[in-house]
Formats: C-alpha cells, structure tokens, sequence
C-alpha cells in the first residue's frame, strides 16, 4: 500500500488507493441485512502449520513488535471473517461481511448509487473473499508456496539491513518520512482530521481509503482504523490482520495475490498480450508493479522480492521450480 518504506511501496499504494477511491459511496450503515446462517466450523489453528520455531528463523532479526502469537492470531481470528463484494456498474458497491463464528451478516458499506435506476440496470458482478483461506486452500506444498510467497512480499515490504542477507524482514513498523499524511478524497472513507495515514504494519497500507477499506473487512466498522490509523503500529495482531486483508482481497483492476499463488487467476487475453503470466512474479505486479515491474531483470526491488521468496521456500523444506518470478517483461497495471 517500504510500503515498506520504501519509496517504491508508496507509489504501489497510491494506485491501490486510486482503485479503491473510484468507489462513490454513501455512509454505510452496517445494518444487518439477514438472517445468521448455520455457524460454520472452525477452521484447524493455523499454529499446526507453521510453529513458532519456524517462524523465528524466517525472522530472526526482527522487531519484537512482531512476534509469532500476533501472527497465529490474526490468521486465526480473520479466518472466522468472509466478505462479499457486489460491484454495480462500473464502481458502484456493496460490502456483505459475515461472521462465520455466529453466521451474522452484516452489509458495512453500500454506495449511493445503490438504488439508482442506471446503476440497477447494469449487470452485477460478486466475489467473495474468504479469510480462512489464507495459505490453506492447497495441499501442504501449495500452502508452503503461498506463505512463502507472502513472507517474501511483507518481508522486503519492511526490511532493514544487509543486502541479501534475507533475515532483516519485519524490522519496521511504518515508513521512514512520517511527515507524509497521505490524505486522497473518498465519500466513503473520508479522513479524519489530525490523522495521518502513512504507511504501517507489514504490508505498510497508507491513504485514508486503505485504512477504511481494511477496517470495513477487518472490524465491519470503517470507523476503527481511519479513527485510529496508529492502531497498525500499536497492536500487531491488527498489523498482521492488514498485511493478510491486502494479499487475500482483489482490487478493482487487480486479483488478489492469494488468488495467482493458487491458481485461481488466469490470465485473460489483454493480460497475456502485456505478459502478465501466473507465478511469483505477478504478486509483484500487484503489489508494486508501477515501479518494479516492465523493467528489465535488474531491478533492485523485484530481485531482492524473488530472493526473499526462495529463501523463504528453502526454509519452509518446498520448491518452486516454475515459479515464473520474475515480473521484468510484465506491464503494470493503469488506472
């Protein structure tokens, strides 16, 4: 949203805001709009799958903000969360978050336009985004590539130290230049006065439309984090909850990083024609195409990602031998 920060994450998030402030909204209401459904069953602990051990010597430079039970939980407690999203004409919206532990589902967000008749007649389109299928979707090799893949992006995201030493990710809880308020215009998510939204946490969100768009999925309560955007850098459960709300949710233009790393993406015809391929290299152009992406294989960002990430599969005992990581002959995405 480095991002990280590094200057180049910054700009990644300006186009992720610019996608996401498209949206003409009204003040949603966060009314419930049905019935609970069953409860569904909980989900393993995602400890089983990957142990504090292992964890430590993925990050073991790491600031201690950042430890292994602040992570354990965030997956755990946005696992219980899935969110779906109806798009009506081209940028018209509605958010029906629900509780799988209670089966409520609340509508937190839904635009304007709605209701109006031009927008009524033009067709629907509805994903959902299902927060327990972060990294367990695959089998166990797929799972590992999928998290290795997401250590790799937050890991240069927030890196400090040595060139290719690989061990100085979750070092930084926000950017360097504090100064930067990153206030855009949104009906939806406006900014509160006296807050700043620079980047924080592991994915380092910034602008007030990412903080209301995470805080909508992450609380169904748009109020918490464009209130309280320090939060990220106070509670590292909610620092991690954001890094997993950025990889597992598509943005307008975009997929999801979770949806390339598990082969739910494909490239359509305009994507193949500007070289957009899955694998690796097209988390990069979601995260931060704009600047690293379409450059030649020399870009000092996009090698120092594809080191992180086989690394990171070294370490996690997988292999991705057709990792297609390289994001240098891809176009980026305009908005």
């Amino acid at each position: 949203m480095k991002p990280i920060i590094s200057s180049a994450r910054v700009a990644l998030i300006c186009l992720f805001t610019v996608a996401l402030l498209s949206f003409k909204c009204s003040n949603g209401s966060g009314s419930a709009n049905r019935p609970p459904s069953k409860p569904a069953a909980p989900k393993a602990d995602f400890s089983a799958f990957l142990t504090e051990q292992q964890f430590n010597a993925l990050f073991p430079e790491r600031d201690k903000f950042y430890t292994y039970q602040a992570f354990i939980k965030a997956v755990n407690d946005l696992a219980q969360i899935k969110v779906q999203v109806t798009r009506r004409a081209v940028s018209v919206y509605q958010f029906i978050r629900t509780d799988k532990t209670t089966g409520k589902a609340t509508t937190v967000r839904q635009d304007g336009d709605w209701n109006e008749a031009w927008a009524k007649v033009k067709p629907d389109s509805t994903y959902t985004v299902d927060y327990g299928d972060f990294c367990a979707e695959k089998d166990a090799i797929g799972n590992k590539r999928e998290l290795a893949a997401f250590f790799a992006q937050i890991a240069h995201e927030t890196r400090h130290g040595r060139n290719e030493s690989y061990t100085d990710g979750l070092m930084l809880l926000h950017e360097d230049n504090t100064n930067n308020v990153y206030v855009s215009d949104s009906d939806e998510y406006p900014p509160v006065k006296g807050q700043k939204y620079y980047g924080r946490g592991p994915m380092q969100i910034s602008y007030n439309g990412n903080y209301g768009y995470a805080s909508d999925c992450i609380f169904g309560d748009k109020h918490v984090l464009l209130n309280n955007p320090g939060l990220i850098e106070t509670d590292p459960v909610v620092a991690f909850k954001t890094a997993i709300y950025f990889w597992m949710t598509p943005e307008t233009h975009k997929p999801s990083a979770h949806d390339v790393m598990t082969g739910k993406w494909q490239p359509n015809a305009i994507d193949k024609a500007k070289g957009r391929t899955p694998g690796f290299g097209m988390t990069i152009n979601i995260v931060n195409g704009d600047l690293e992406c379409n450059k030649g294989e020399d870009n000092y960002s996009m090698k120092d990602r594809i080191g992180f990430y086989q690394f990171f599969l070294k370490k996690l005992g997988v292999t991705d031998p057709d990792c297609a990581c390289s994001c240098g002959k891809m176009e980026p995405y305009k908005y």
